[in-house]
């Protein structure tokens, strides 16, 4: 039981760190699909 805990934790961990250090480098879907002529509210 112990270690299945560990392992959701882990995974929360990563998820959150990926979504955080993917939106830093410019990854987020915002940025990949917005073309120059589309207004985006920041």
């Amino acid at each position: 039981m112990k270690v299945m805990l560990i392992a959701f934790a882990a995974i929360a961990v990563i998820a959150f760190g990926a979504n955080y250090i993917l939106g830093q480098a410019g990854f987020s879907s915002q940025d990949q699909a917005a073309a120059p002529s589309v207004r985006l509210d920041d």
